[in-house]
C-alpha cells in the first residue's frame, strides 16, 4: 500500500480548529453558503448538460483517497463516467469493491471492468478487503478490452483519469497505439516534481523529490505512457498533499448520505488496518482538475522519469502539464461543496442486491 504517504497528525493554528456550536457556522462559511448550503449545485443542470466523457483507473481498497476521488467524481455532473478499471495488485478483488461501491452509492449503471493483476512483492497490500469479499464475485470485461472500445467509439472525446500505476495503460497502448493515442487527455495522480512526501502536513517540510508510489510502482509503464503522445495532466505530491484533517471529516462521516455512509466504513477499515487516521487526499486533487482546472493550475514542463521512478525536468523528457502548488482551503470548499451537496445526495440512492420474489 502507500506507506510512502507518510501520516499527519499536524494541526496548525487555523479556523479548521473550531467545533462546537461554531460548527454548522463554520460549515456554512468554509462553503461558501447563502440561504442555501451549497451553492454550486445551482449550476449542475448547465454542467450536466455536456459533460467530459471519463474512464476512472484507479487501485481501490489500498489507501482511502481513491474512495473519497470517486466520491467526488460521483458527486459532479460535470463528469460522465463511462466505466471504472481497476488496476494494480489483486484486480479481480478490487473489481468486486468497485461493484459493491456502486450498487450502493446507486452507480450500477456504471460498467466495472478487471485490470491486468501485477505487482511487486509486498506492494498493492488491501486495507479493505474484508468490504469488498462480501460482494459476490462476476465476470467483468478486461479492462484494456473496455479502454480500448471506448476509445474506438469516441476518439478524440475521453478524458482517462488515472490515479494508479499505469500498467492498464502501458497494456492499452502496447495493444492498439494508434487507437490509444486518440484518447483526449490524460489527467493523472503520480510523481513529485520539486517536493516529495510530506511527513508532517505542511509543504515546508516536504522531503525531496523521490520516487512516488504510482510511477515507482511500474516504472517501465509510465515511462511509455509519458511518451505515448496523448496530452497529460499530471498532479504530482507538490500540489497533492492536502490532508482531510478532523474536523473536515466530521462534516462528511456525519452528513450519512449513501455515498458518505459507505465512505465512512471504509474510511474506518483503512485507518485500523495501516494506523493511520487523517487522509491524504492525492487522487481527489486529479478529479478536481478534471472538473474544474482553476483547482490546480498547470505549467508546461518537460519531465523525465528515471529509471528508480524519480519524475524530473528535464530537456529529454516529455511534454507534460504539471501543477506544483494547489490551494487547500480553495479546493476543500469544492470538495465539500461537491460531496455534501443536494446533487450528491439525489445521485446517490443505495441499490439493493436482493431481488424482490
Amino acid at each position: 500500500m502507500r506507506q510512502l504517504k507518510h501520516e499527519t497528525a499536524a494541526r496548525g493554528v487555523s479556523m479548521w480548529l473550531l467545533a462546537g456550536p461554531f460548527f454548522v457556522v463554520l460549515l456554512a462559511a468554509f462553503t461558501g453558503a447563502s440561504g442555501s448550503v451549497f451553492a454550486q449545485e445551482q449550476s449542475a443542470p448547465a454542467a450536466a448538460a455536456h459533460p467530459q466523457l471519463v474512464i476512472f483507473d484507479t487501485d481501490i481498497g489500498d489507501d482511502i483517497d481513491d474512495v473519497l476521488a470517486l466520491g467526488l467524481a460521483f458527486s459532479s455532473p460535470e463528469l460522465k463516467l463511462l466505466g471504472v478499471t481497476s488496476a494494480w495488485g489483486d484486480t479481480e478483488l478490487r473489481a468486486r469493491m468497485l461493484d459493491r461501491l456502486l450498487r450502493e452509492t446507486g452507480n450500477d449503471q456504471i460498467p466495472v471492468a478487471v485490470g491486468v493483476s501485477k505487482h511487486k512483492q509486498g506492494e498493492a497490500a488491501f486495507s479493505q478487503a474484508r468490504w469488498a469479499e462480501r460482494e459476490p464475485a462476476r465476470p467483468h470485461q478486461p479492462a484494456v478490452d473496455f479502454i480500448l472500445e471506448q476509445i474506438r467509439l469516441r476518439p478524440g472525446e475521453i478524458t482517462l483519469i488515472e490515479v494508479a500505476p499505469m500498467t492498464n495503460l502501458r497494456a492499452a497502448l502496447a495493444r492498439d497505439p494508434e487507437t490509444f493515442k486518440k484518447l483526449k487527455r490524460i489527467v493523472m495522480m503520480g510523481g513529485g516534481v520539486r517536493k516529495g512526501y510530506d511527513r508532517y502536513g505542511l509543504l515546508l517540510n516536504a522531503s525531496a523529490p523521490g520516487p512516488e508510489y504510482n510511477i515507482a510502482m511500474d516504472v517501465e509503464a509510465a515511462r511509455k505512457v509519458f511518451g505515448s503522445g496523448v496530452p497529460i495532466y499530471m498532479m504530482p505530491l507538490d500540489s497533492t498533499q492536502l490532508k482531510l484533517d478532523e474536523l473536515k471529516r466530521e462534516m462528511v462521516f456525519t452528513h450519512s448520505s449513501a455515498l458518505t455512509d459507505a465512505s465512512t466504513l471504509l474510511y474506518q477499515l483503512w485507518a485500523k488496518e495501516t494506523a493511520q487516521a487523517t487522509p491524504t487526499m492525492f487522487d481527489a486533487v486529479a478529479v478536481a482538475y478534471a472538473i474544474d482546472p482553476n483547482t490546480c493550475p498547470v505549467t508546461p514542463l518537460r519531465i523525465a522519469i528515471d529509471a528508480e521512478g524519480v519524475t524530473r525536468e528535464g530537456a529529454d523528457g516529455a511534454d507534460v502539464w504539471v501543477c506544483l502548488q494547489s490551494d487547500s482551503d480553495a479546493f476543500f470548499r469544492f470538495y465539500l461543496g461537491r460531496i455534501l451537496s443536494k446533487y450528491a445526495d439525489a445521485q446517490s440512492t443505495p441499490v439493493s442486491p436482493i431481488k424482490p420474489n
